[in-house]
């Protein structure tokens, strides 16, 4: 039996020691927070729920993952499914349903011929591969939809040029569809439901706060907890004094190399970490106008905002009685002066009840991080210090890939 140190409560973090205790393995986690959950934070503002980050959900392609995360929770009486109902909330106030290019039919005349010339240049362009983000949109979609909605769009998230995003991050993350696909979608009116995430499972109550919390159950946690110190002996790694056989560590690995001092062939890497770019968000929790849909995505240039998340339509339970709630979504940190005016401009009529920033959220990668970071790991390993999670691995995970990087993490160690 080892004994581990896990380094992060959020969900990297309780899967790796939900994993690593079921084997047996003696586990301490540390959370800096005063509470589990780390991104799929919850609290209750007014009796409705606030997702301080997003809008979380589960579902997953990867059987493993559903056979481990069913294992801590009941299917039937604490989640449901539900659909996805997203749509795009176009500047002219026109609500097309996501995904976009499956649903053209609803432009009007010039634009759905515009469209179709574009697929034939698609067909074209099949054998050509793209080097960057922006030449996938529009390789992928045409430039009929690149210049409506999937520029001004990815412009809010991101906040850079799309030809300097790379491709890395975007596995798993947009609908894939063929030119047939989309061709035979809009003439039959087909409603898409092979892209990630089109129906997911809900926490009846309490949301993902709820999720964490379950996990977290029966863990050795220590809130409230910085890491001051990480210390290497040859009986093993200390731990704010502490020893453990095994670390893991799964916040932000520029917050981890300054505490492995002692590891000479790491300090190279400082700098290249210290130089991994990301964006913030501002949530920002509000009542909304009634509505039927989970995500609104907002190419509109009338305001700053990318998207709402109509959380108070995933659960009854996540809205005050006769209330609807949602978080709207501004990439980066902006004041409760600039966000109420910002919200006047947008759908739905949102009205303020709180805010909240999250400085990482969206890790950026360019063609050297995922190298750098296997670099990283390599150094790391005879040292018996692992990474796994969003930041400790600079990649965009949603909650089922970062149990899938946990899963996939635990099954190398040696028992």
């Amino acid at each position: 039996m080892n004994k581990i140190a896990v380094i992060g409560a959020g969900v990297s973090g309780l899967t790796v020691a939900r994993l690593m205790q079921a084997k047996g393995h003696s586990v301490v986690v540390f959370e800096r927070e005063s509470t589990v959950g780390g991104l799929i934070r919850c609290k209750r503002v007014n009796g409705s729920l606030f997702h301080i980050c997003g809008g979380h959900v589960f579902n997953s392609k990867r059987q493993d993952v559903l056979d481990w995360f069913w294992n801590y929770f009941d299917k039937t009486s604490e989640f449901h499914l539900a659909d996805r109902k997203s749509v795009v909330w176009m500047q002219d106030g026109l609500v097309v349903p996501y995904p976009i290019e499956d649903h053209v039919y609803y432009f009007n005349d010039d634009i759905q011929k515009r469209f179709a010339h574009d697929l034939d240049t698609i067909e074209r362009l099949t054998s050509v591969t793209p080097n960057n983000f922006e030449e996938f949109l529009r390789m992928r979609f045409g430039e009929t939809l690149y210049r409506l909605y999937f520029e001004p769009y990815n412009r809010k998230v991101w906040r850079r040029d799309l030809s300097q995003v790379p491709l890395s991050w975007l596995e798993g993350k947009l609908p894939m569809p063929t030119v047939e696909q989309i061709r035979y979608n809009n003439q039959h009116h087909v409603e898409e439901k092979q892209f990630v995430h089109s129906t997911f499972y809900y926490e009846n109550n309490g949301g993902s706060q709820f999720l964490a919390d379950r996990l977290a159950e029966g863990l050795d946690i220590r809130c409230n907890t910085n890491i001051d110190e990480i210390e290497l002996r040859s009986s093993g790694i200390l731990v704010n004094g502490e020893q453990f056989d095994k670390l893991v560590f799964c916040g932000n690995i520029k917050q981890l190399i300054p505490l492995l001092s002692a590891i000479k062939d790491l300090k190279r890497y400082q700098s290249p970490v210290n130089q991994l770019e990301s964006h913030g968000t501002t949530a920002v929790f509000c009542e909304l106008d009634t509505n039927p849909y989970t995500w609104i995505y907002q190419p509109s240039s009338a305001h700053m905002s990318h998207r709402i998340i109509c959380t108070g339509n995933f659960a009854p339970s996540n809205n005050a009685e006769g209330k609807m709630t949602g978080t709207v979504e501004f990439t980066d940190e902006i004041s409760e002066s600039e966000i109420r005016e910002q919200l006047s401009r947008m759908p739905l009529h949102p009205r303020y009840l709180t805010h909240h920033y999250n400085p990482y959220t969206y890790p950026i990668q360019d063609s050297n991080t995922r190298a750098l970071i296997r670099d990283i790991k390599k150094v790391l390993a005879p040292y018996s210090i692992y990474l796994t999670g969003r930041f400790a691995d600079w990649e965009y995970y949603n909650m089922d890939a970062a149990m899938g990087a946990a899963i996939d993490l635990c099954s190398t160690f040696n028992e």
